[in-house]
């Protein structure tokens, strides 16, 4: 795996940087996705850990004064309700570190993301082969 701007290329790496409070929680956040998405594989994107099966399922990261959470626009708006009392844009949540981390809804939300993930995909760029045979193209006769 190739390094990083910031200097690391695993998620223990990443983990390592960050004080012994932090690590505490970074790792029980890792720990509640890897459960909840079985088979994933850790990578680093964006310069933090993400989860990934055929696509990206979620980020996460420390910060100064919370966890961030990514699990892409349709994870935030699918638990909108859930996540009302955090912090939240389009595609981010900010969980606070005084609080202990929303295991039982983190995993709904990365269960979301596998699902969506294994969905067939609609978008013109899928390279996902159509199940729909093709008809054999007619010959032309030769004399």
């Amino acid at each position: 795996m190739k390094a990083t701007n910031a200097g690391y290329t695993t998620t223990d790496e990443y983990i390592a940087t960050f004080p012994k409070d932090r690590q505490k929680l970074l790792k029980k956040m890792r720990a509640t996705i890897r459960a909840a998405a079985p088979g994933s594989t850790e990578k680093i994107s964006y310069r933090m850990p993400a989860f990934a099966l055929r696509t990206t399922l979620v980020w996460f990261s420390g910060l100064k004064d919370h966890i961030g959470f990514y699990p892409t626009g349709s994870g935030i708006a699918a638990f909108k309700r859930e996540l009302s009392k955090y912090e939240t844009t389009t595609g981010s949540v900010k969980f606070p570190v005084d609080e202990p981390l929303p295991v039982a809804l983190i995993t709904r939300i990365v269960k979301f993301r596998v699902a969506e993930d294994q969905k067939p995909s609609k978008d013109k760029y899928s390279t996902k082969k159509s199940a729909k045979p093709r008809k054999p193209a007619a010959r032309s006769a030769k004399s």
